[in-house]
C-alpha cells in the first residue's frame, strides 16, 4: 500500500523540513480520537485511549513529545511518558500493560537533526498499513476517510480532556524484564557497551551492572546533538578500541533507539547480525526452540552465513530489506529467530520487535553456557566481501529491467561462478539503484561492481 508520509520504519524526515510539530500533534489528536471510533473497532465506554510515548536524546525528540501529548489529551486521550527510552521498552510496555498503542520519537541510526515517530500497536507490533493510511488522510485533511463531517476531529471538553502521566515506572519494569531473562551472574566479565549517545545511555549500564558485569562505556554524554556521532552501531571504531585497549571479554554497540546491536569481540572485532544470528539460531535449535530449524533474514545477509547455516542443518528464508518483513514472515509461520545483517534480530519468544538489549544479553548467556569468548562462537561463519555502489538514476523500474544492465549483471555472475553472488535493489528512498556484490576478493567485489553501476549510468 503507498503511503505518503510513513516509511517501513515510521514518519521519518528532517525536523521543521519534513518532520514537525503539526504533523506530531495531528498524529496525536488521531490517534487520541481513532481508538476510541468505530473505525477501531474497539469504542470505549469510558473514551479513554490509553498512549504510551518514549523518545530517544535528541533536542527535538522534546518538541515533539509535546506536540505528541497535546494531540493526544486534546482528543480526550491520556498520554503516558516513560522519557528517554528505547524503541523496544515502548514495545514491551505497549504489549503487557494494556495500552491502546505506543509511539517512539526516534530516528534510529539518523544524524541528530532527523527524527521520526513510530507507531506501535497494543501488541507491540508496528502499525497496520491500513491504520497508517488513515493517520496519513488526517495528516492531509480528508476527513472523509475518517466519516468526519465537517473541518476537524471533534475535541475533549471539560473532564473529558486527557492527562499527561508520568511513567517513568514503565521504563523501569522493562528493565527489570531485561534482567529476569539472564540465567547467569556477569561477575567475571568485562563487558564494553557503546550507547550511541542515544536511548541506551539510561539504560544499558544499569542492566549489565545489575547482573555483576563490570562495565566500561562510551557514547553515554548524550546533549541533544551528538546522538550516532562517530558512535554506536555504525561507528564501531571506538568500541573496537575500547575493548582491546581494556583486554574485555566483550562490547555491545547500539543505535540512537537500541533496537539493534553489533558486537565486538575479545580480540576487538566486528561481529556483525548475520554471525550474532548464526550464534542465536544455533542456541535454538540445541535447545530444540527454532521452528523448522529455519531462521529468517534479507536478502542483504550474506550467502556465507546462509551456507554456515545450511551446514548445521538449518534453513534460511529471505524477504525484502526491512526488520517488518522479516517479522511478517516470522509471524506468517511460526519462526522463532529473525534479523537484518545491521544487527536488528528478533528474539520472538522474548519480543515482537528488534531489540539490542535483549540480543546483547542472549549472546552474553551464550559465552557462559559454551564457556567459550565470542570469536570460537563466530568462527564458523565464512562471510564472502561484500561491496554496495550506489548509483543515482532517473527512473528506478527502467533501469532495473534495461537489457544492458541485465547483461552486466550475467556477466559479472559468470565471473562469479556461484562463489558469491549480486544483488540490484531500488532505493525505497531516493532516486537510487544499489548495486550489492558479493564473491571471495574484496578488490573484484569493488571492480564488478563498477562496472555494472558503469553500465546504470550509461543507460540511465
Amino acid at each position: 500500500m503507498q503511503t505518503k508520509y510513513f516509511g517501513t520504519d515510521g514518519f521519518r524526515g528532517e525536523v521543521n523540513v519534513n518532520l514537525t510539530a503539526e504533523h506530531a500533534y495531528k498524529i496525536g489528536r488521531f490517534l487520541g480520537w481513532y481508538f476510541s471510533s468505530s473505525l477501531a473497532g474497539t469504542e470505549k465506554s469510558d473514551g479513554r485511549v490509553k498512549v504510551v510515548i518514549g523518545k530517544d536524546t535528541r533536542r527535538s525528540s522534546y518538541m515533539l513529545e509535546y506536540s505528541l501529548c497535546a494531540g493526544v489529551i486534546a482528543s480526550g486521550g491520556d498520554a503516558y511518558i516513560l522519557h528517554v527510552t528505547t524503541t523496544p521498552s515502548v514495545s514491551y510496555i505497549a504489549r503487557t500493560e494494556g495500552f491502546d498503542c505506543g509511539i517512539m520519537i526516534t530516528a534510529s541510526h539518523n544524524p541528530f537533526y532527523d527524527n521520526g515517530i513510530k507507531i506501535i500497536n497494543k501488541y507491540g507490533e508496528k502499525l497496520d498499513d491500513v491504520t497508517t493510511q488513515l493517520v496519513e488522510s488526517y495528516i492531509d485533511g480528508d476527513l472523509k476517510m475518517l466519516n468526519i463531517e465537517g473541518d476537524d476531529l471533534p475535541l475533549a471538553h471539560r473532564d473529558d480532556i486527557g492527562a499527561v502521566v508520568d511513567f517513568v515506572s514503565g521504563r523501569n519494569r522493562y528493565v527489570g524484564y531485561l534482567i529476569s531473562l539472564a540465567a547467569h551472574s556477569y561477575k567475571n566479565l568485562k563487558i564494553g557497551l557503546d550507547c550511541a549517545n542515544g536511548a541506551a545511555w539510561s539504560i544499558a549500564k544499569s542492566v549489565f551492572e545489575a547482573l555483576s558485569a563490570k562495565t566500561f562505556v562510551v557514547g553515554d554524554t548524550p546533549n541533544g546533538t551528538n546522538i550516532n556521532l562517530d558512535c554506536g552501531s555504525t561507528h564501531i571504531e571506538n568500541l573496537c578500541k575500547l575493548v582491546r585497549e581494556n583486554h574485555l571479554d566483550i562490547g555491545f554497540s547500539f543505535d540512537g533507539d537500541a533496537d539493534r546491536c553489533i558486537a565486538v569481540d575479545e580480540n576487538g572485532n566486528e561481529v556483525n547480525g548475520d554471525k550474532m544470528m548464526y550464534i542465536l539460531a544455533c542456541r535454538l535449535k540445541n535447545r530444540n526452540m527454532l521452528k523448522d530449524n529455519t531462521v529468517v533474514a534479507t536478502i542483504m545477509s550474506n550467502s556465507g552465513f546462509v551456507n554456515s547455516l545450511n551446514q548445521e542443518g538449518m534453513d534460511c528464508k529471505l524477504t525484502t530489506v526491512g526488520d517488518r518483513f522479516v517479522y511478517e514472515c516470522m509471524q506468517k509461520n511460526g519462526y522463532d529467530l529473525g534479523g537484518e545483517q545491521s544487527g536488528h534480530i528478533i528474539l520472538k519468544k522474548y519480543a515482537t520487535t528488534g531489540d539490542g538489549l535483549l540480543t546483547a544479553i542472549m549472546l552474553t548467556e551464550e559465552l557462559c553456557d559454551q564457556k567459550l569468548p565470542l570469536s570460537k562462537l563466530a568462527r564458523p561463519v565464512f562471510l564472502y566481501p561484500q561491496f554496495t555502489q550506489n548509483t543515482r538514476v532517473n527512473n528506478k523500474t527502467e533501469i532495473m529491467n534495461n537489457k544492458a544492465v541485465l547483461s552486466a549483471v550475467k556477466s559479472v555472475e559468470n565471473k562469479i561462478n556461484g562463489k558469491g553472488r549480486v544483488l540490484l535493489r531500488e532505493s525505497g528512498t531516493e532516486p537510487v539503484i544499489r548495486v550489492m556484490v558479493e564473491c571471495e576478493n574484496e578488490s573484484d567485489c569493488i571492480k564488478y561492481a563498477k562496472e555494472i553501476a558503469n553500465v546504470i549510468t550509461e543507460n540511465a
